[in-house]
């Protein structure tokens, strides 16, 4: 498949991206996920000969060039953070019209695919945790806020440590273009029917009542994910998004 063209109609625009295909000196490999921060692939970058991620943004960013800066700032802000727990983001670029971040490409499952098989021994759990917080409190050191922070958006490398994905982009991505991102993202496994209330299980109730967040909102969603290892349940559980917020509001975990 040919490099996008700025030229293309939006559906095909929209169109996803084919191995084989080439944005500036990346050549796509194939698709890894899908969701509301965009589609996300594996890629190859010819210059540097190694695999990188590569996470396409929505099309709004290409009309709105305020936004773009935005995006262009908050880029720059992350790939400050330089941490054994962090995935990298190594850049962000743009070719015809189509604008994507080069991110760190992390091999292995997730940590929500870890829990589905059951809960985490102790030992496990509390190492693996305190990875996670140790990540937090780099990001938090120098400002920097996940907002989105929940089991799939871990990894576990084949060594066994951890990385952290998606620093900041709930902000950078926010759907409605402000600046405060703070409505968490849905991946493309929690778009499923039965399955969207994933992400509003680590709201904090700041959060899931739409105000401004800060770090406080991350240590909340931390609470969530080591109750989960540790049960193999989730804290705040309900049948649709509607109710797992009003369960965050309302009620303590078990």
């Amino acid at each position: 498949m040919p490099t996008p063209d700025a030229g293309r109609s939006p559906p095909e625009r929209r169109m996803r991206l084919q191995p084989g295909a080439k944005l500036a000196q990346f050549e796509i490999l194939d698709v890894l996920g899908a969701g509301g921060m965009g589609e996300v692939y594996r890629a190859r970058d010819t210059t540097l000969r190694r695999e990188v991620a590569l996470k396409i943004l929505p099309e709004a960013f290409a009309d709105d060039p305020d936004r773009l800066l935005r995006l262009q700032r908050e880029a720059r802000s992350l790939a400050a953070l330089n941490h054994p727990h962090i995935a990298a983001i190594h850049g962000f670029d743009s070719v015809q019209g189509v604008h994507f971040l080069v991110l760190e490409l992390v091999p292995g499952p997730t940590l929500a695919e870890r829990v589905a098989a059951g809960r985490l021994p102790l030992d496990q759990a509390i190492g693996l945790c305190r990875q996670v917080a140790e990540a937090l409190e780099e990001a938090h050191g120098r400002g920097i806020v996940h907002r989105d922070l929940k089991p799939a958006n871990i990894k576990l490398t084949r060594e066994g440590q951890v990385k952290v994905l998606d620093f900041g982009l709930a902000k950078m991505v926010a759907a409605d273009g402000s600046a405060s991102g703070t409505a968490p993202t849905l991946t493309s496994a929690e778009t499923a029917v039965g399955q969207i209330q994933g992400t509003a299980a680590y709201m904090s109730p700041e959060q899931a009542r739409g105000e401004e967040v800060d770090k406080r909102t991350d240590i909340w969603a931390f609470g969530c994910l080591l109750y989960e290892v540790l049960t193999g349940r989730r804290a705040f559980r309900g049948g649709s998004t509607a109710e797992t917020l009003a369960v965050v509001l309302t009620a303590e975990p078990d």
